[in-house]
Protein backbone atom coordinates (compact mmCIF):
# COMPACT_ATOMS: atom_id res chain seq x y z
CA UNK A 1 0.00 0.00 0.00
CA UNK A 2 1.04 3.34 -1.12
CA UNK A 3 1.73 6.26 2.15
CA UNK A 4 -1.54 7.97 0.42
CA UNK A 5 -3.49 4.83 0.13
CA UNK A 6 -2.20 3.83 4.15
CA UNK A 7 -3.60 7.96 5.36
CA UNK A 8 -6.57 7.60 3.51
CA UNK A 9 -7.66 4.35 4.99
CA UNK A 10 -7.34 5.68 8.18
CA UNK A 11 -9.53 8.47 7.62
CA UNK A 12 -13.22 9.49 8.71
CA UNK A 13 -14.34 11.98 6.21
CA UNK A 14 -17.47 13.98 6.80
CA UNK A 15 -18.54 15.96 4.13
CA UNK A 16 -21.00 19.16 4.11
CA UNK A 17 -23.05 20.23 1.10
CA UNK A 18 -25.70 22.75 1.14
CA UNK A 19 -27.84 20.72 -1.41
CA UNK A 20 -28.24 17.04 -2.57
CA UNK A 21 -25.34 16.90 -5.52
CA UNK A 22 -22.71 19.13 -4.17
CA UNK A 23 -21.53 16.40 -2.10
CA UNK A 24 -20.56 14.63 -5.53
CA UNK A 25 -19.57 17.51 -7.92
CA UNK A 26 -16.90 18.22 -5.13
CA UNK A 27 -16.02 15.10 -3.33
CA UNK A 28 -17.33 11.54 -4.83
CA UNK A 29 -13.89 10.62 -6.33
CA UNK A 30 -12.38 11.06 -2.82
CA UNK A 31 -15.39 9.41 -1.23
CA UNK A 32 -15.06 6.65 -3.19
CA UNK A 33 -11.33 6.20 -2.75
CA UNK A 34 -11.54 6.24 0.79
CA UNK A 35 -14.16 3.65 0.98
CA UNK A 36 -12.53 1.50 -1.45
CA UNK A 37 -9.24 1.09 1.28
CA UNK A 38 -11.47 0.53 4.33
CA UNK A 39 -11.64 4.21 5.19
CA UNK A 40 -15.02 6.05 6.91
CA UNK A 41 -17.18 8.24 5.17
CA UNK A 42 -19.70 10.39 5.98
CA UNK A 43 -22.31 13.41 4.70
CA UNK A 44 -24.63 16.11 5.61
CA UNK A 45 -26.45 17.76 3.30
CA UNK A 46 -28.04 21.14 4.89
CA UNK A 47 -31.25 21.35 2.42
CA UNK A 48 -33.28 19.16 0.11
CA UNK A 49 -36.69 20.92 -0.63
CA UNK A 50 -39.01 21.12 -4.01
CA UNK A 51 -37.06 23.11 -6.83
CA UNK A 52 -38.24 24.57 -10.24
CA UNK A 53 -36.08 24.92 -12.37
CA UNK A 54 -35.06 28.39 -14.14
CA UNK A 55 -36.16 27.38 -17.12
CA UNK A 56 -39.14 25.64 -15.83
CA UNK A 57 -38.77 23.16 -18.45
CA UNK A 58 -39.17 20.18 -16.34
CA UNK A 59 -41.75 21.45 -13.98
CA UNK A 60 -41.32 20.77 -10.23
CA UNK A 61 -38.76 19.17 -9.01
CA UNK A 62 -40.15 17.82 -5.34
CA UNK A 63 -37.99 17.30 -2.69
CA UNK A 64 -39.03 13.35 -2.21
CA UNK A 65 -37.32 12.99 -5.34
CA UNK A 66 -34.24 14.38 -4.82
CA UNK A 67 -34.54 12.75 -1.49
CA UNK A 68 -35.09 9.24 -3.52
CA UNK A 69 -31.90 10.73 -5.67
CA UNK A 70 -29.78 11.30 -2.88
CA UNK A 71 -30.54 7.69 -1.26
CA UNK A 72 -29.50 5.84 -4.36
CA UNK A 73 -25.97 8.00 -4.42
CA UNK A 74 -25.02 7.18 -0.79
CA UNK A 75 -25.84 3.69 -1.21
CA UNK A 76 -23.80 3.35 -4.73
CA UNK A 77 -21.09 5.03 -3.01
CA UNK A 78 -21.30 3.01 0.51
CA UNK A 79 -21.06 6.28 2.71
CA UNK A 80 -21.22 5.17 6.67
CA UNK A 81 -24.24 7.53 7.25
CA UNK A 82 -25.45 10.52 5.89
CA UNK A 83 -28.05 12.96 7.52
CA UNK A 84 -30.22 15.74 5.66
CA UNK A 85 -30.72 19.05 8.38
CA UNK A 86 -33.82 20.78 6.88
CA UNK A 87 -36.39 19.09 4.07
CA UNK A 88 -38.80 21.83 4.44
CA UNK A 89 -40.10 24.38 1.45
CA UNK A 90 -39.01 26.74 3.53
CA UNK A 91 -35.58 26.66 4.35
CA UNK A 92 -34.78 25.07 0.85
CA UNK A 93 -32.13 27.61 -1.37
CA UNK A 94 -32.64 30.08 1.94
CA UNK A 95 -29.82 28.84 4.21
CA UNK A 96 -28.94 32.58 4.21
CA UNK A 97 -31.96 32.97 6.33
CA UNK A 98 -31.22 30.97 9.05
CA UNK A 99 -29.48 32.34 11.81
CA UNK A 100 -26.05 31.41 11.55
CA UNK A 101 -25.47 30.52 15.38
CA UNK A 102 -28.28 27.47 14.05
CA UNK A 103 -26.18 26.27 11.43
CA UNK A 104 -23.40 26.76 13.39
CA UNK A 105 -25.26 23.97 16.20
CA UNK A 106 -26.44 21.56 13.34
CA UNK A 107 -22.79 20.86 12.49
CA UNK A 108 -21.30 21.31 16.07
CA UNK A 109 -23.44 19.28 18.15
CA UNK A 110 -27.00 18.82 16.84
CA UNK A 111 -26.82 16.80 13.33
CA UNK A 112 -26.36 12.70 14.30
CA UNK A 113 -22.85 13.68 12.25
CA UNK A 114 -22.39 16.54 14.33
CA UNK A 115 -18.44 17.65 14.98
CA UNK A 116 -19.12 16.88 18.50
CA UNK A 117 -20.70 13.16 17.77
CA UNK A 118 -18.40 12.24 15.10
CA UNK A 119 -14.91 13.39 15.56
CA UNK A 120 -13.79 13.21 11.64
CA UNK A 121 -10.43 13.03 10.90
CA UNK A 122 -11.09 15.06 7.65
CA UNK A 123 -13.80 18.01 7.01
CA UNK A 124 -14.86 18.87 3.60
CA UNK A 125 -16.68 22.51 3.29
CA UNK A 126 -18.12 24.16 0.48
CA UNK A 127 -15.60 27.29 -0.86
CA UNK A 128 -16.89 30.82 0.03
CA UNK A 129 -19.27 31.24 -3.16
CA UNK A 130 -21.65 33.88 -4.96
CA UNK A 131 -24.45 31.06 -4.02
CA UNK A 132 -25.89 32.93 -0.92
CA UNK A 133 -26.36 29.28 0.21
CA UNK A 134 -23.25 27.83 -0.06
CA UNK A 135 -21.49 31.30 1.28
CA UNK A 136 -24.14 30.17 4.53
CA UNK A 137 -22.82 26.96 4.69
CA UNK A 138 -19.30 28.00 4.43
CA UNK A 139 -19.75 30.82 7.24
CA UNK A 140 -21.35 28.25 9.20
CA UNK A 141 -18.83 25.61 9.21
CA UNK A 142 -15.87 27.75 9.35
CA UNK A 143 -17.49 28.64 12.32
CA UNK A 144 -18.28 25.17 13.49
CA UNK A 145 -14.54 24.05 12.52
CA UNK A 146 -12.55 27.03 14.78
CA UNK A 147 -9.86 25.85 16.66
CA UNK A 148 -10.28 24.65 20.58
CA UNK A 149 -8.85 22.99 23.27
CA UNK A 150 -9.55 19.35 21.85
CA UNK A 151 -10.24 18.29 25.68
CA UNK A 152 -13.46 20.28 25.68
CA UNK A 153 -14.09 20.80 21.59
CA UNK A 154 -13.46 18.09 19.01
CA UNK A 155 -10.20 19.42 17.00
CA UNK A 156 -10.29 18.81 13.24
CA UNK A 157 -6.59 18.38 12.38
CA UNK A 158 -7.81 18.48 8.53
CA UNK A 159 -10.01 20.74 7.39
CA UNK A 160 -10.52 21.36 2.99
CA UNK A 161 -12.36 23.27 1.05
CA UNK A 162 -14.14 21.68 -1.95
CA UNK A 163 -14.72 22.68 -5.66
CA UNK A 164 -17.90 23.68 -7.22
CA UNK A 165 -18.34 23.73 -11.29
CA UNK A 166 -20.07 27.46 -10.79
CA UNK A 167 -17.35 28.81 -8.26
CA UNK A 168 -15.71 30.15 -11.88
CA UNK A 169 -18.37 32.58 -11.53
CA UNK A 170 -17.29 34.44 -8.11
CA UNK A 171 -15.38 37.16 -7.87
CA UNK A 172 -11.63 37.60 -8.32
CA UNK A 173 -10.41 36.90 -5.09
CA UNK A 174 -12.63 34.58 -4.41
CA UNK A 175 -11.43 32.04 -7.42
CA UNK A 176 -10.87 28.49 -6.51
CA UNK A 177 -7.14 27.65 -6.97
CA UNK A 178 -6.66 24.16 -5.37
CA UNK A 179 -3.44 23.54 -3.09
CA UNK A 180 -4.46 19.55 -2.40
CA UNK A 181 -5.38 17.10 -4.70
CA UNK A 182 -6.37 13.65 -3.90
CA UNK A 183 -6.00 11.30 -7.57
CA UNK A 184 -9.47 9.86 -8.53
CA UNK A 185 -7.71 8.40 -11.96
CA UNK A 186 -9.44 4.90 -10.34
CA UNK A 187 -12.82 6.14 -9.41
CA UNK A 188 -13.76 8.94 -12.06
CA UNK A 189 -15.86 6.47 -12.99
CA UNK A 190 -17.85 6.47 -10.05
CA UNK A 191 -17.82 9.59 -9.45
CA UNK A 192 -19.59 10.22 -12.46
CA UNK A 193 -21.91 7.29 -12.09
CA UNK A 194 -22.87 8.70 -8.60
CA UNK A 195 -23.40 12.39 -10.75
CA UNK A 196 -25.70 10.99 -12.93
CA UNK A 197 -27.80 9.83 -10.19
CA UNK A 198 -28.49 13.31 -9.21
CA UNK A 199 -30.69 12.75 -12.99
CA UNK A 200 -33.17 16.00 -11.64
CA UNK A 201 -30.20 18.23 -11.35
CA UNK A 202 -27.87 17.43 -14.27
CA UNK A 203 -28.09 19.47 -17.56
CA UNK A 204 -26.81 19.44 -21.19
CA UNK A 205 -23.28 18.96 -22.05
CA UNK A 206 -22.67 22.50 -22.68
CA UNK A 207 -23.54 23.28 -19.41
CA UNK A 208 -21.06 23.63 -16.29
CA UNK A 209 -22.95 21.52 -13.90
CA UNK A 210 -23.22 18.54 -16.84
CA UNK A 211 -21.76 15.08 -16.08
CA UNK A 212 -19.75 16.02 -19.41
CA UNK A 213 -17.69 19.27 -17.81
CA UNK A 214 -17.19 17.62 -14.48
CA UNK A 215 -15.46 14.96 -16.50
CA UNK A 216 -13.65 17.34 -18.27
CA UNK A 217 -12.78 19.00 -14.72
CA UNK A 218 -11.57 16.25 -13.39
CA UNK A 219 -9.13 15.56 -16.00
CA UNK A 220 -7.72 18.78 -16.36
CA UNK A 221 -7.37 18.63 -12.17
CA UNK A 222 -5.28 15.32 -13.22
CA UNK A 223 -3.15 16.77 -15.83
CA UNK A 224 -1.98 19.80 -13.31
CA UNK A 225 -0.52 16.85 -11.43
CA UNK A 226 0.53 14.62 -13.96
CA UNK A 227 -2.36 11.98 -13.74
CA UNK A 228 -5.67 11.04 -14.89
CA UNK A 229 -8.18 12.25 -13.22
CA UNK A 230 -8.31 14.25 -9.94
CA UNK A 231 -10.30 16.09 -7.51
CA UNK A 232 -8.81 19.73 -5.94
CA UNK A 233 -9.04 21.40 -2.62
CA UNK A 234 -8.37 24.42 -0.95
CA UNK A 235 -6.47 23.28 2.12
CA UNK A 236 -7.50 25.68 5.47
CA UNK A 237 -5.76 23.64 8.12
CA UNK A 238 -3.92 20.40 8.10
CA UNK A 239 -2.19 19.63 11.46
CA UNK A 240 0.38 16.63 12.05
Amino acid sequence: MSPEDAFLSQQRLLVIAPHADDECFGCAGTMARIKSLGGEVYVIVCSVGDLKHYDGKDGMVTGSMRMDELKNVMQYLRVDDYDVLYRDAESHLRLDMIPRRDLIAKFERESTLALDRLKPTMLAIPVSSYNQDHEAVFRAAWTAARPGTPSIKPFQRMVLGYDNTSSFWSLEREKFHPNFYVDISKFLEQKLTALAMHKSQMRDATHHSSVQNVESIARVRGREISVEAAEGYVVFRHVL
